[in-house]
Order: C-alpha cells, then structure tokens, then sequence
C-alpha cells in the first residue's frame, strides 16, 4: 500500500526556500517524500506525533536539524505536508 503526498501551497513554498538556502539536502528531502509515500511508519523517519498548539500534527526527521511536519490521514491514505524547517520553525 502506499500513501499519497498532499503538497500545501504553504508545504510548497517552504520546500522551495528551505531547499534555497539548504541544496545540499535536496536529496535527503527527496529520499524522506519517497519514504513517506511508501510507508510512514518506517523507524529510520522517526514519526512522532507533536503536542500542544501542534497537537493532531506529526513530524519526521529529514536530518538531526531539520524536520518536516505532517498530518497523517491515515484512514484516507494520505500524508499532508504542511511545514518543514529547522526543529525551531518548523514546530511554531
């Protein structure tokens, strides 16, 4: 089974800045999005669901520093990307 990626147009434009100033970790983003499709789960993403004003939100890991935030319907079989950003911004 495999997931679809719904792309925001906010997800969209973070990409497309975060991947500016960050084109090292085009394909670590890349690799995550693939991961993602296929299956959420994945230990090596590190899916954990957020808290507080973030609370129905999860994130994974794209590296130590940064971090991708999500919703994750999973009844529907699909993942939403909402945010992505360094654990700071990505989690305001």
């Amino acid at each position: 089974m495999t997931y679809t990626l719904v792309w925001t147009s906010a997800f969209t434009r973070a990409a497309r800045k975060f991947l500016r100033r960050h084109p090292e970790l085009t394909r670590r983003f890349d690799d995550t999005l693939l991961a993602l499709e296929r299956d959420p789960q994945q230990p090596h993403l590190r899916l954990h669901a957020l808290s507080g004003e973030l609370e129905g939100l999860y994130a994974v890991r794209l590296t130590y520093a940064y971090r991708i935030v999500l919703i994750l319907r999973v009844t529907e079989h699909e993942v939403v990307l909402y945010d992505i950003g360094g654990h700071d911004e990505a989690y305001r």
